[in-house]
């Protein structure tokens, strides 16, 4: 054995503590240790996947550092094939073993991506299967400049900057933005999905075990971002009817959508914040883009243009348009909001029945919530059992 080999050992020892950084940066790793059954399944899929690239990267790597010290220069034992270019037999080890690892991750995704869709109600829980008809808790989450708006439309209250929700009961997340794009994140929870204006994104989880987490936003959307974080509180059934009474007795009122309009100013380092009561159509409102007094819902809109338009009784009611460029949404008084959308016509609130969303879903395994039964067309704002409403 040359002589300089336990040189070489010896410099790689001194530099062995180091690999003990990434071990240490995992103290406390929420998204590998969460609290939740759906982030679980995702941290074991991360866990999973990276193993299954390992058995490819680790031998590739220790080959590389073999091959170049076995045939290094000096090494005179070394077989010496100038000549040599081709190996069938390693030819089939190159290709077979990546393709076969390529394989399983394909289908291990292909499983996980439908089991674990945000927008597939929970088929089980970790105690029991949780049944067709299980009513799961319901909260409307919206992304303010810079802060977070919880409603609670079965409790009636809301909240910002603060969620509670009761551990072992599947929760059914309505998301949506009133500005910019964001990122609705729980680490403990569940995945992260986004949230947008004038649209709704959807996203199931449940808590297996009580604590305090913290959620945030993961997309940037301006100069508060790093401060749109949310305390998350994994309570039993007992401390969240309690944490609801109190929210019903907080002083900060209530909810509609006036204050709504105050609050959408933007705003850094929001503090916690109870509203007793809340406007039951105040979300809706948010989706369709119309919390301003007399403004025309998304779904009015596109209601009248599936009927050919609103004839000649819509001439008078398109108003002029300002170019919204010094006054972003939120930060006008509401006297000049008359002079930037087209007006609604006088009609009935949507109903909660005739949304998408409030059909019944199917749990079966690897069907999505968002997916329809071949030859059975999928229920729209547009083909609902009842006509769509007008604002």
């Amino acid at each position: 054995m040359p002589s300089n080999l336990p040189r070489f050992f010896a410099r790689i020892l001194r530099f062995s503590p180091l690999a003990a950084l990434p071990l240490l940066s995992g103290c406390g790793l929420v998204v590998l240790d969460p609290a939740g059954d759906i982030a679980r399944q995702q941290g074991n899929l991360i866990v999973i996947s990276t193993v299954l690239m390992l058995l490819i990267i680790v031998p590739v790597m220790a080959l590389t550092i073999f091959f170049a010290w076995r045939y290094r220069a000096n090494n005179k034992e070394a077989t010496y094939k100038p000549d040599w270019d081709h190996s069938t037999q390693l030819e089939l080890v190159i290709w077979s073993a990546p393709l076969l690892i390529i394989i399983c991750l394909g289908a291990l995704t292909w499983v996980a991506t439908h089991l674990l869709d945000p927008y597939r109600p929970l088929a089980t829980t970790p105690e029991q299967v949780v049944a067709a008809d299980a009513k799961p808790l319901d909260v409307n989450v919206v992304a303010l400049d810079w802060k977070w708006l919880f409603i609670y439309p079965e409790q009636g209250v809301a909240t910002v900057n603060e969620l509670a929700l009761p551990v072992n009961r599947p929760v059914r997340f309505r998301i949506s933005a009133s500005s910019v794009m964001n990122s609705f994140y729980i680490p403990a929870l569940a995945g992260q999905i986004y949230a947008m204006p004038g649209m709704e994104t959807k996203l199931h989880g449940i808590f297996d075990k009580t604590g305090e987490y913290e959620g945030f936003s993961a997309n940037y959307s301006g100069a508060g971002f790093s401060h749109m974080r949310f305390a998350v509180k994994s309570l039993p059934a007992a401390d969240f009817d309690k944490w609801v009474a109190d929210a019903k007795a907080s002083t900060d009122g209530g909810l509609d959508r006036a204050t709504y309009l105050k609050l959408e100013v933007p705003s850094e380092k929001e503090p916690v914040r109870h509203f007793a009561t809340v406007d039951p159509q105040l979300f809706d409102a948010v989706v369709n883009m119309c919390v301003e007094p007399g403004k025309m819902c998304m779904h009015d809109m596109m209601a009248i243009d599936a009927r050919g338009g609103a004839g000649i009784a819509g001439i008078q009611n398109v108003r002029s348009v300002a170019y919204d460029k010094f006054a972003a949404r939120g930060t006008g008084s509401l006297a000049g909001w008359s002079v930037r959308y087209v007006a609604a016509l006088c009609s009935q609130q949507m109903k909660s029945a005739d949304r998408p969303d409030a059909r019944p879903v199917n749990p079966a395994s690897l069907k999505g919530e968002g997916l329809s039964r071949p030859g059975e067309a999928e229920r729209t704002a547009l083909n609902a059992s009842t006509p769509r409403p007008m604002s």
